[in-house]
């Protein structure tokens, strides 16, 4: 909710126009007895076709300037999730 800047009922909404399309299941938190997990149910089908696109897009990149490049997206991503940044 936080990463969306949404509420939790927005959170709900979405779910729901994911499940009745079959794009996620829904299961009671094993952590949480109000909370619910959920599973995206594509993936299987959505990750072949994702591989092949990020090949693509990476493609003119060595290896090293690829791991260049992801160790930056990871200090992006780490800066991003930091409490501070929400305030």
């Amino acid at each position: 909710m936080r990463a969306a800047m949404v509420t939790s009922c927005a959170i709900t909404q979405r779910l729901d126009r994911l499940e009745a399309r079959g794009l996620v299941t829904r299961s009671p938190s094993a952590k949480n007895g109000s909370g619910v997990d959920a599973e995206c149910t594509v993936i299987d089908r959505a990750l072949p076709d994702h591989l092949v696109t990020e090949e693509r897009l990476l493609h003119g990149l060595s290896r090293a300037d690829r791991e260049v490049l992801a160790a930056a997206l990871r200090l992006l991503l780490e800066s991003l999730e930091e409490p501070s940044w929400w305030s």
